[in-house]
C-alpha cells in the first residue's frame, strides 16, 4: 500500500469538501465523463430501515492513471486534463481542470474509495484509491492481484453524512441531472447517465425549448437556451455556461413565468470562461460585463414568458369554442362582457396550469373543470 499526500493546505483542501449532495453527484459524473466513460450509473444504495448506506457512482471509462497517482492525485491543480482540451478516446470537450472535483465525494461520506481498472502496456490493471473526510489530504493506493473485466472506474462512497434524503426522490434527481447536463448531452447524445436505474434524458423531462440570440449593452454576444420542463423546479435559474456548453454559475433568473411554467436558461458564450477564470461571475450584478448580460436575459425571458402565456390562452379558448363550452359567442357586446371574458380567461390558465388532465378534458357538464370554470368568469 502506498501513501498519497496533496500538497495544498488542509484548510484549503477542506473548503473543497463541501457541496450539496446534487452538486457533489454532479462533479463525480462529470470526472466520469472526462475519463471518456459512455455509461455513467449512479446508485444511492439504501439499508432495510430506508437511510442510505452507501453511495455508487460507476462508468466504464479509461479509470483513473493510478501509475501516475502522485502527480494526477497528489497535486491540487495537478490534474492530467489541465493541458488537455478533449478526452483522448472520444474526443469529447473536457470538463474539469484542476482535480478539485473529486474532493466533493466527501461531502456526501467520511469515506471514499475509487476502484479503478486501467490499461497498461502489460494489460489491464486495477488499483483502489481511498480516503476519508477527516483528512482529504491523505489517501491510499494499493494494486489488486486481480484485475477487473474491463476498464473504468466504481466511486463507492460509505459512512454516509445526514441528511442526503433529497436522493431517496429519484425522480427529483433525475430531473436536477438533467437540468445540470442538459446542454452536454445534446452534444453528446450517445452519453447515457443512468440514476437508480433511471436515464438521465432531458428530451424526456423538457416541454419545450427555444434559443435566442442577444447582446449585452456593451455589445458583447451570447446566446440564451430557454428549456421548460414538463415537472416542477425549484425557482428559474440563468446558467452562465462557456462555449461548450458547461456551466459554470448559476443565479435566480428573478422572472416570474406564471402558472405552469418551470424553466431553466443557459447564457452561452466563450466570454464567461474567462470571467469564470478571474472570479467575476459570482460577483452577479455587481460586476458590470455580468449585470449587462443577466439584464438581457431577463429581458428575453419576460418577453418569451409573456408570449407563451398568450400562445396558451389562444391554444386553450379555441380548444373550448370547439368543444361548445365557451360561454361568449361572437365579439363582446360590451365593456361589461370583456371584463367578463377576461375573468374567465385569466381562470381557465389558472385551472390549466393546475388540472394534470385538463388538457384531455372533453367536457360535457358543470361538473366537469371547464364547467366550473365558466361559472365563475360569469360571477
Amino acid at each position: 500500500m502506498k501513501d498519497i499526500h496533496v500538497q495544498a493546505q488542509k484548510d484549503h483542501i477542506l473548503s473543497l469538501c463541501t457541496a450539496s449532495p446534487i452538486q457533489a453527484l454532479t462533479e463525480l459524473v462529470w470526472n466520469a465523463l472526462d475519463a471518456d466513460a459512455f455509461d455513467v450509473k449512479v446508485d444511492v444504495i439504501q439499508n432495510p430501515l430506508g437511510g442510505i448506506d452507501a453511495i455508487r457512482v460507476s462508468d466504464d471509462g479509461q479509470g483513473v492513471n493510478a501509475l501516475q497517482a502522485d502527480t494526477h492525485f497528489g497535486n491540487l491543480g495537478g490534474s492530467w486534463k489541465l493541458d488537455a482540451v478533449k478526452t483522448p478516446l472520444s474526443g469529447r470537450v473536457l470538463h474539469g481542470r484542476k482535480g478539485k472535483g473529486r474532493f466533493k465525494a466527501f461531502a456526501l461520506g467520511n469515506r471514499v474509495e475509487w476502484r479503478t481498472t486501467m490499461r497498461t502496456a502489460d494489460g489491464l490493471r486495477s488499483f483502489v484509491l481511498a480516503g476519508e473526510a477527516q483528512d482529504p489530504s491523505h489517501f491510499t493506493l494499493a494494486d489488486q492481484p486481480a484485475p477487473g473485466p474491463a476498464t473504468g472506474t466504481e466511486v463507492l462512497i460509505t459512512e454516509i453524512r445526514a441528511p442526503l434524503g433529497s436522493l431517496l426522490d429519484a425522480s427529483w434527481a433525475v430531473q436536477q441531472l438533467a437540468s445540470h447536463f442538459a446542454l452536454y448531452l445534446k452534444a453528446y447524445p450517445n452519453v447515457r447517465i443512468y440514476f437508480q436505474g433511471l436515464l438521465v434524458n432531458p428530451v424526456i423531462v423538457q416541454r419545450a425549448s427555444h434559443l435566442y440570440h442577444l447582446k449585452s449593452s456593451e455589445g458583447a454576444k451570447a446566446e440564451l437556451q430557454v428549456i421548460e420542463w414538463k415537472t416542477k423546479q425549484s425557482r428559474g435559474k440563468i446558467v452562465f455556461c462557456n462555449s461548450d456548453g458547461f456551466a459554470l454559475h448559476e443565479v435566480d433568473a428573478a422572472v416570474r413565468p406564471g402558472s405552469g411554467f418551470n424553466y431553466t436558461a443557459y447564457l452561452v458564450s466563450s466570454r464567461f470562461a474567462a470571467l469564470h477564470d478571474e472570479n467575476l461571475l459570482i460577483l452577479d450584478e455587481m460586476h458590470p460585463e455580468t449585470k449587462a448580460f443577466l439584464d438581457a436575459s431577463r429581458d428575453i425571458l419576460r418577453r418569451h414568458f409573456r408570449e407563451r402565456r398568450e400562445a396558451l390562452a389562444a391554444e386553450l379558448l379555441q380548444q373550448w369554442q370547439a368543444d361548445g363550452v365557451y360561454p361568449y359567442p361572437g365579439e363582446p357586446a360590451d365593456e361589461a362582457e370583456a371584463a367578463a371574458r377576461k375573468r374567465f380567461e385569466a381562470c381557465a390558465l389558472t385551472v390549466r396550469a393546475y388540472s394534470d388532465n385538463f388538457d384531455a378534458t372533453r367536457v360535457a357538464g358543470p361538473n366537469q373543470p371547464a364547467g366550473f370554470v365558466r361559472r365563475v368568469g360569469r360571477a
